[in-house]
């Protein structure tokens, strides 16, 4: 095979680098690490944008305090703008009116990007089991980690948050491009003591 093949693909059915970019190149010694380094890189260089919609988020401001020091892993400026971030953690219960404004933000974000799902009104509807509010954002986006409370402690936010940079170091995430429209799904446990019962008698498990 050519190194053109490698770049292009060979033409019998496989991709190369210019069809699918960094997953596209052929693994050797100088490859393999130069992935290895892209890897930790997006998981060292996550930026989240600024989307709090209830009291999870007062919980989600207090993980950036100093107590907690978000800015441990680089993450402690919330971006404006969409476009300049890459992680959308929606903290709170999300309206059928704001439904829209969150997919539109989300699209707005660069590729690859990431969605935590922070607390139980988030991630099923919680206690408010009505029209007017969506039972669940893996509606409205692909949801990568679920992190339970109500609200959650920023000690389970961390959790969240590190165990989607695992994932992202181990480049199984990357893979999810290949269903449209589904998040990786994964579900991390508290650890802020509280209780694993969530209002209204839903659970995380029993949604997933």
């Amino acid at each position: 095979m050519s190194d053109s093949a490698g770049i292009s693909g060979s033409g019998k059915g496989e991709r190369g680098l210019l069809d699918e970019g960094l997953e596209g190149l052929q693994h050797n010694f100088i490859t393999g690490r130069l992935e290895e380094l892209a890897k930790w890189s997006r998981a060292r260089s996550c930026w989240p944008v600024t989307f709090g919609l209830a009291c999870c988020a007062l919980e989600m401001m207090a993980s950036g305090g100093a107590h907690y020091d978000l800015a441990r892993y680089g993450m402690e400026v919330f971006r404006g703008s969409p476009r300049q971030a890459d992680l959308m953690i929606v903290a709170g219960r999300v309206s059928q009116k704001m439904a829209p404004v969150l997919r539109q933000i989300y699209d707005q974000m660069m590729e690859p990007k990431w969605v935590i799902s922070m607390g139980v009104c988030a991630s099923t509807g919680g206690m408010f089991n009505n029209y007017a509010l969506v039972q669940g954002v893996d509606q409205v986006v692909p949801v990568d980690v679920y992190a339970p409370g109500c609200p959650p402690g920023p000690q389970t936010l961390l959790h969240a948050i590190l165990t989607l940079h695992g994932m992202i170091r181990d480049g199984e995430l990357t893979q999810r491009r290949d269903s449209p429209g589904r998040g990786a799904g994964i579900v991390v446990e508290q650890r802020d003591g509280q209780p694993d019962n969530q209002p209204g008698g839903v659970t995380l498990t029993e949604r997933r």
